[in-house]
């Protein structure tokens, strides 16, 4: 039977616990004097590091390594065999932001995963009071000795200073988004070596690009709306290199379709000028399967060309990359060597059929893709292992898309390998400022950030476009950068402002795409003579699956679902309404949100743990698939016989008798035969004109009312009068062809279809929640014949 303590009993353990402390002290102080050494407390050791709990767990929480995470050697576009990978467990500690070098590190940290991070160990809140303070060791391999030893970081959020052994390494670096690195080699002592990073990062409350990082607390919480946990301090991998005096910093590889060459820029560093020109040169040898098929030599600092015989093109259905090796040549000899990749295509936009298009390799191909923010539940911002950040993009393919738009983060480089790796377009968002910055330092520092993350993924075949700003955050200068941004790499479209009809935004009017928002969407946008036309974002339907909610019953969507079914079909609705309509009248890329749930947003095709995929994938993948053919090889337009009366009948088994009529104003059907009165015949009798609001779609007129049309309004379709352009829009309807006749989509509403139901006539949409979307019969009910009229 366990028995209470007396307080006797308390109290003698209280006094045998500080008698012992006592002894163990005296004991400590004779041992000290009797070294030599001066007496200390004894200090218990630390706790072993441990994660923290993260608010929902991915199939990779547990696989990330305590000692060694990410091992992957962090730069594909420019290998080396010789690397030490410096992720792990840091010494680590939080300062006021004034404050300098601590005394103490109290804390561990798992580097890279931020502060805010389960992953990380620490999983706190970080504001614009604190400093972040980093600290381990190391020792150079032997086997680098007479090399220079490189210091790299992937990237650190936001300004960083390094020191190894006491000594600043570098200037401090402004950037989160960035690599960078420090030749810190005149800084080693020839054994153990220390290096302290202290990091500092105000979020929202600087002028910097911050994406959607807001201070907030790390716990799940409600609310947040479309912004999320911050992510401070280091988050991508840091890592040591050895490399010759004289070496290769850079590969710039632009493909050139037109006389089958790589265009290569070699850029070095030691090679003599900061051009790296000199004594040294440079020689490309492009290889496939492992033999050469091309070699090429040129300058240091200057492009020259690669001749690829029949050359193999990239694409998502055919992501074929060559081998790459760079050599840096001090006459004969070589003094460095690099290996890397490339894949050949092109990018452009040109016309097709008369519309400004969106080109790949020459040919106008749909790009079907969607947002991706690139958080995680246990790493915010750092994926937790390599095939996770992987699995996003596989999860794109699987589904059958072709594109993905990075919204307002830059990934690491592994990142943009997979997605050249398994074929995916990615747009390239530059991460916005929370406000338009008033002062010149902010703007400077924005776009320089902005160059070097183009300097840092140039070579990628899988980058497309470079999305300047959205929706008008932090906007400033808008014409003058997509210039810029063009000039400085001509090789890529450039998308000056996403989002140019949403939220305040400023259209510079330039770039190669005009890029709209619309929610649900698809909407409704129009390429212009020189820009092509894209959707940047769309869709927003969401699902909550209990068990895998940030915090549960704090999602929120754009249009929330009662069911995975009644999702499946919307979505897939979506996806085919892009495919009758917007894609043939112009519309050349779409971008749904989004690929998985972020916090409390729930509109994701995954769950924000990634353990479930809320859509039927084959559904999905077969729909994409079916817009991404219908690009390449279009249907023959719909055509309707313009000027002429037509009468529309019903395609409904048990129904074909019936006919679309007005009455009192308001659209039904209803049975009309030979034996019908002269009244019924006028008023389903309709004159077939040019679509008020766009042409190459149809409004119709009625016989016996000229100038009233066919319209709908509030979804409940009506003949009616009118001159507005809401009013042009709401009469203008799409002919899509189904077996035994045509449906009519709205022009301004595209995948909303005229349907008969219960003899009303509405707007109906596939997969929606009103009574007159019900999916019974959902397909005849929304298709008519288009017959002989009534009346001449």
């Amino acid at each position: 039977m366990h028995r209470p303590s007396s307080p006797h009993r308390r109290l003698w353990r209280t006094r045998a616990t500080a008698w012992l402390s006592t002894l163990a002290l005296l004991c400590a102080g004779l041992l000290a004097a009797a070294t030599g050494g001066t007496a200390q407390a004894v200090q218990a050791a630390p706790a072993a590091w441990a994660p923290k709990p993260a608010p929902m767990t991915t199939p990779w929480t547990n696989q990330v390594p305590v000692d060694n995470p990410l091992p992957e050697y962090p730069r594909p576009q420019l290998t080396r065999p010789d690397w030490t990978n410096l992720n792990g467990i840091w010494d680590f500690a939080v300062t006021g932001a004034d404050a300098g070098q601590p005394a103490a590190f109290p804390d561990q940290i798992r580097v890279p995963f931020v502060a805010e991070s389960a992953l990380s160990g620490i999983q706190r809140k970080i504001t614009q009071n604190d400093k972040l303070w980093y600290k381990r060791t190391f020792t150079v391999p032997s086997g680098w000795k007479g090399r220079r030893v490189q210091l790299n970081f992937g990237a650190s959020d936001w300004r960083t200073t390094v020191w190894v052994n006491g000594q600043q390494a570098g200037a401090v670096h402004s950037g989160g988004f960035d690599s960078f690195r420090y030749d810190i080699t005149p800084l080693l002592n020839g054994g153990t070596n220390t290096v302290v990073v202290s990091v500092y990062d105000p979020t929202e409350t600087g002028s910097q690009a911050v994406g959607k990082q807001r201070i907030r607390d790390v716990a799940p919480h409600p609310g947040g709306g479309i912004f999320y946990t911050a992510a401070s301090g280091i988050w991508q991998t840091v890592w040591l290199e050895p490399t010759a005096a004289a070496h290769i910093s850079r590969l710039d590889m632009v493909p050139s379709l037109s006389d089958s060459t790589l265009k290569v820029t070699v850029r070095g560093s030691g090679t003599g000028t900061g051009t790296g020109t000199g004594s040294h040169t440079a020689r490309v040898t492009v290889s496939s399967g492992g033999k050469p098929v091309a070699t090429a030599t040129g300058p240091v600092g200057s492009r020259f060309s690669v001749s690829i015989p029949n050359p193999r093109l990239w694409s998502p259905e055919d992501p074929f990359l060559y081998d790459v090796k760079a050599d840096l040549l001090s006459g004969t000899a070589t003094v460095d060597s690099a290996g890397s990749y490339t894949g050949m295509r092109s990018v452009s936009v040109g016309k097709v059929n008369g519309v400004q298009r969106t080109l790949l390799n020459g040919r106008f191909v749909f790009q079907t893709g969607t947002l991706d923010q690139g958080y995680w539940p246990d790493g915010i911002y750092t994926a937790p292992t390599d095939a996770a950040l992987k699995y996003d993009l596989q999860a794109h393919k699987d589904l059958g898309f072709n594109m993905v738009r990075k919204h307002i983060k830059v990934e690491p480089q592994r990142w943009f390998y997979w997605a050249d790796k398994l074929g995916l377009l990615v747009w390239q968002d530059m991460p916005s400022m929370d406000n338009t910055p008033s002062d010149s330092a902010a703007r400077v520092q924005w776009e320089a950030e902005y160059d070097r993350i183009i300097d840092q993924h140039r070579s990628s075949p899988s980058v497309v476009m470079w999305v300047n700003q959205n929706e008008g955050w932090g906007q400033y200068d808008q014409a003058r950068i997509a210039d810029e941004v063009k000039a400085y790499d001509p090789s890529r479209l450039v998308n000056n402002m996403s989002g140019v009809n949403c939220c305040g935004s400023v259209d510079g009017g330039n770039g190669d795409v005009v890029d709209n928002h619309i929610y649900v969407g698809p909407g409704v946008t129009t390429p212009t003579a020189a820009r092509a036309a894209v959707l940047g974002e769309f869709g927003g339907l969401g699902l909550r699956v209990p068990g895998h909610e940030w915090y549960p019953g704090g999602g929120f969507s754009y249009e929330d679902q009662p069911s995975a079914t009644a999702l499946n079909n919307r979505f897939v609705g979506l996806l085919d309404a892009l495919r009758e309509q917007p894609m043939p009248l112009g519309l050349s890329a779409s971008v749904y949100t989004e690929i998985t749930d972020v916090e409390n947003e729930v509109n994701g095709l995954l769950t924000y743990d990634r353990q479930v995929v809320k859509v039927d994938a084959a559904r999905v993948k077969a729909a994409n698939l079916a817009l991404i053919n219908a690009s390449r090889n279009p249907p023959p337009p719909v055509t309707l016989p313009v000027g002429q009366n037509k009468s529309l009948r019903v395609t409904t088994p048990g129904h074909t008798d019936k006919y679309l009529r007005h009455q009192d104003g308001q659209a039904f059907t209803a049975i009309v035969d030979a034996n019908s009165g002269s009244l019924l015949k006028n008023d389903a009798t309709w004159k077939i004109v040019p679509g008020l609001a766009g042409t190459g779609c149809y409004s119709f007129e009625s016989r016996n009312y000229p100038g009233q049309y066919l319209r709908h309004r509030d979804f409940r379709v009506y003949k009616e009068a009118g001159d507005s352009a809401v009013f042009k829009a709401d009469a203008t309807f799409c002919a899509v062809q189904r077996s035994g006749g045509v449906r009519l989509s709205a022009w301004n509403f595209p995948g909303q279809y005229l349907r008969h139901i219960d003899s009303e006539v509405w707007l109906a949409t596939p997969g929606g929640t009103h009574a007159w979307d019900n999916p019974v019969s959902f397909t005849p009910d929304t298709t008519w014949s288009v017959e002989a009229p009534w009346v001449a």
